[in-house]
């Protein structure tokens, strides 16, 4: 398996306070891994370093061998490392279905002057988008929701719009921030699936952070642990619920929080 997404050495400091410090990892091309620890553990930092919303102190990201770290986020997102928000990015007012075409202006050939004027080339964008969210609205099975407002949906649908929006980007790997958080059993297990059906169809490598441990144990090849902004474990799901610091740092000693 290949390595796709790199995080060498990675540091962000805020004058005194070191929010991450020193974290390496990689991430394979085509695998789910989940990035757990503590509240305030640094998660939240990492992710914006990944997605270059922040930039680094020190150390460096890499996709596909080439470095991103020092990158606009928006260049980032258009070679195809994309990472989701809960809600704020999210048009209440529209629909769910103008949410994902509004979602694919990272993918415009054609110039805001020429949505403005009505070219050719932005006609055919337009075609093109309406096309490409209608394919993602089937593919996540929204289809019951496509004409109704994003204000009027609940928690599990606006999780699905929020991977809706990623996906219209045309991702490689994509990063989701808590995507089961909010949500009930029935309302996990079908997002679980979605995101397994997103890397085992689309292609896509997913990276996800995640407070949800039976969900982390049950979605994950791999799992990061970090702690005070360092990486306190690595390894497969079994590894991380036998691992003595992550059970004393996280975890705890009940299998019921981990999801056994």
């Amino acid at each position: 398996m290949s390595t796709i997404l790199q995080i060498k050495n990675i540091t962000k400091r805020y004058g005194g306070l070191t929010a991450v410090n020193d974290v390496s990892f990689d991430v394979n091309k085509g695998e789910i891994l989940s990035v757990i620890g503590p509240n305030g553990a640094g998660k939240s930092t990492l992710f914006k370093l990944i997605s270059s919303f922040v930039p680094a102190t020190s150390g460096e990201v890499l996709f596909n061998g080439e470095r991103i770290s020092s990158l606009a986020p928006h260049k980032v997102a258009r070679m195809g490392v994309v990472r989701t928000f809960q809600e704020t990015t999210i048009f209440r007012s529209m629909t769910v279905r103008e949410n994902i075409i509004v979602s694919h202006h990272l993918r415009s050939r054609a110039s805001l002057f020429g949505f403005f004027l009505g070219t050719k080339q932005a006609k055919d964008d337009e075609a093109a988008f309406a096309a490409s969210a209608d394919d993602i609205v089937d593919f996540l099975g929204l289809q019951a929701i496509r004409n109704e407002l994003a204000s009027n949906l609940p928690q599990g649908h606006l999780r699905a719009l929020g991977m809706a929006i990623g996906l219209a980007t045309d991702p490689k790997v994509i990063l989701l921030d808590e995507p089961f958080a909010g949500m009930n059993h029935d309302e996990t297990m079908k997002m679980v699936g979605l995101v397994r059906r997103l890397r085992d169809e689309r292609g896509v490598t997913v990276l996800l952070v995640e407070h949800d441990m039976p969900a982390v144990m049950k979605i994950s090849d791999r799992i990061v642990c970090i702690n005070f902004g360092q990486k306190l474990a690595e390894g497969t799901p079994q590894e991380i619920r036998e691992n003595e610091k992550v059970i004393e740092a996280y975890l705890g000693s009940e299998d019921a929080a981990i999801g056994m």
